[in-house]
């Protein structure tokens, strides 16, 4: 809802899972490059660490217990996975939802003369946005539109507002997506509602393109030397597992690939492991990370 990263949800392997772990949650997200990254974690330690470290707490029977415990995992990584996830040959594209700066306004003027002009035109928009809680930024800098133009491209603004002397005369604003490149010519009086319906519209179509690129990458195999091509060429594989510490070893020795998790939804019924071909314990998803 907020980074625009679709994510399988399941439990990592005994020999993926945290240290001391009775069990490991993780969300798995596949980045531009058809990798995987472990976007968080939680582990549930269960008294394994406060036994080690001797953390007990009292009970309402006036006894002392060692502590169940639990570990929660969602760091800066989730930065690059926006960036990862998102990004295109031109830099960022940020979610609405978390961009520092939502909309860029960008002043097109030559002289002292239209640069006050344009301030008088621009103030009851940006009170407008501001009320509206919209996080607004005017570049007043004196670089040329387009370096300005390229600097907020890099930076992943997802809207940019260009407003000229031609703009004035015909009461309009020009407004610029991020994600796609897209140009709007705006009336004045219809700026904001413009806005809102864009930024909105600018969310969705990044986790719908973030989501469409994951499930066509994301593929069902049953052959092992299918599974090594996509692995080769890289993507997700969704298949059955024995549930065998050294088949998982050697899959991973064979393809450097690794069993992201055991989603939720897995439904081992019927299926083979696709290097042993015994019956699967689980239906599993490999992938190379990082």
């Amino acid at each position: 809802d907020y980074l625009g990263i679709p994510v399988f949800t399941g439990l990592k392997t005994d020999s993926e899972k945290f240290a001391g772990a009775e069990r490991t949650y993780c969300i798995e997200a596949m980045m531009g490059d058809k990798r995987a990254l472990q976007a968080g974690t939680s582990h549930n330690l269960g008294q394994n660490f406060a036994k080690a470290f001797d953390v007990t707490f009292q009970t309402k029977d006036n006894t002392e217990e060692f502590v169940w415990a639990t570990s929660w995992g969602i760091s800066t990584r989730l930065i690059g996975a926006v960036i990862l996830t998102h990004g295109d040959d031109k830099g960022l594209r940020l979610p609405p939802k978390i961009a520092p700066v939502q909309l860029v306004i960008i002043p097109i003027v030559k002289n002292e003369e239209e640069k006050n002009q344009l301030k008088d035109y621009l103030a009851s928009i940006t009170e407008a946005l501001k009320k509206s809680k919209i996080r607004v930024y005017e570049d007043w800098t004196n670089n040329s539109p387009g370096f300005k133009f390229n600097e907020w491209e890099m930076k992943g603004v997802p809207l940019r507002m260009e407003v000229g002397p031609r703009d004035i005369k015909q009461k309009k604003v020009v407004l610029v997506r991020r994600d796609d490149k897209e140009k709007l010519f705006i009336p004045k009086e219809n700026v904001l509602d413009n806005i809102k319906g864009l930024l909105d519209n600018i969310q969705s179509k990044l986790i719908d393109q973030a989501r469409e690129f994951r499930d066509k990458n994301t593929h069902i195999v049953k052959e092992y030397n299918e599974f090594k091509n996509i692995i080769r060429d890289g993507g997700f594989v969704r298949c059955g597992w024995d549930g065998s510490p050294k088949t998982e070893a050697k899959i991973k020795q064979d393809t450097k690939a690794t069993i992201r998790c055991i989603p939720f939804d897995e439904d081992p019924r019927g299926l083979t492991c696709v290097f042993t071909k015994q019956e699967a314990k689980h239906e599993v998803i490999f992938a190379k990370s990082y």
